[in-house]
């Protein structure tokens, strides 16, 4: 009798299927890592201003939880880091700062830096700068990997041709905050800044993928590890085991867990285990759901075993932890 091997595999293989082209695997069904990995770390609503600034002038802004972008529109400035060399920004220049530790932008290197919030601050003549900025409410303690990597300035410069999606978004964010607000644009700037950050995102990931060997830039990218880090984040409670995973990459067992291991700089099932107390996290704070749902939903049969990994990743019981985020 011909007996079908069981697969755990196959379910998401149906569900997902891969598709090679180009050496490049996709899946039929959006799953982006990417994505989940901002939409796990936001605790609030974005928001972004258009600023006109006239010469001499430069502000300081404080660390905040989250992080921040300024676009140059007209003109030019200098952007200050905390730690770091000032870099210099001109029309169409791009900069993100992912972790907000505090950073100051200035017409002139020379110009006394003042608050963001100080009246002082020229406001009569023409402009000299123009900026779009705007920033992101995130959740600096559980940073994903995949942020955590960048530097402390993405610094995107306007080249023509490159990012075409990125500078659309510009575009219609910056008209959006040109005038008088427009009819619905409470409804349109929210999700324009999300697609704002993940253009941003996408852009310095495209860059670096074509100068590094390892990282998560990389991994995005890669024809083998891409299909196994979508699996993990499509199904999130499926009983991976590397096994199932190298089969997704195509490659055997201890070859997908080396190059997983030597790409990310953890092993997958490091990975997969830091993924699904994210996840938990996130629930336990926004969802009012028991806890063994939300221990079922990132792959724990018994609400026991979740309890114990989770006091393991975060030193404190999920009850105490809601208790606490609430």
């Amino acid at each position: 009798m011909n007996v079908e091997r069981d697969d755990p595999c196959r379910k998401v293989r149906e569900r997902c299927p891969i598709v090679r082209t180009n050496g490049i695997s996709e899946y039929a069904e959006t799953v982006d890592v990417l994505s989940d990995a901002v939409a796990a770390m936001r605790i609030g609503r974005p928001h972004s201003s258009r600023t006109e600034l006239r010469a001499p002038w430069g502000i300081r802004f404080p660390a905040q939880r989250g992080a921040g972008f300024h676009v140059v529109l007209q003109g030019a400035c200098w952007l200050i880091p905390t730690r770091g060399d000032p870099i210099r920004l001109v029309v169409g220049d791009v900069a993100f700062i992912p972790r907000e530790l505090g950073h100051a932008i200035a017409d002139s290197l020379d110009t006394p830096l003042r608050d963001q919030n100080d009246a002082n601050i020229p406001t009569i003549g023409d402009p000299t700068t123009v900026l779009l900025c705007g920033a992101y409410l995130l959740d600096q303690s559980r940073m994903h990997p995949l942020l955590a990597e960048l530097p402390e300035v993405v610094h995107l410069p306007a080249r023509v041709g490159r990012h075409p999606t990125l500078r659309g978004a510009i575009d219609l964010l910056g008209r959006e905050l040109d005038a008088d607000p427009l009819p619905g644009a409470p409804g349109v700037l929210p999700p324009l800044l999300e697609v704002l950050l993940l253009y941003i995102l996408r852009a310095w990931h495209e860059d670096r993928s074509t100068h590094d060997d390892t990282g998560w830039a990389v991994a995005l990218r890669d024809p083998d590890l891409a299909p196994a880090l979508q699996a993990m984040h499509h199904d999130p409670a499926s009983p991976w085991t590397v096994r199932d995973l190298a089969e997704l990459a195509g490659l055997s067992r201890s070859a997908f867990a080396q190059r997983f291991t030597a790409t990310l700089g953890i092993p997958p099932q490091t990975y997969l285990t830091w993924w699904r107390m994210t996840l938990a996290a996130r629930l336990l704070r926004e969802a009012d759901l028991p806890l063994r749902t939300v221990a079922t939903r990132v792959g724990y049969v018994s609400e026991y075993a979740f309890a114990k990994a989770f006091k393991r990743e975060f030193g404190t019981a999920p009850g105490r932890y809601r208790s606490a985020a609430g």
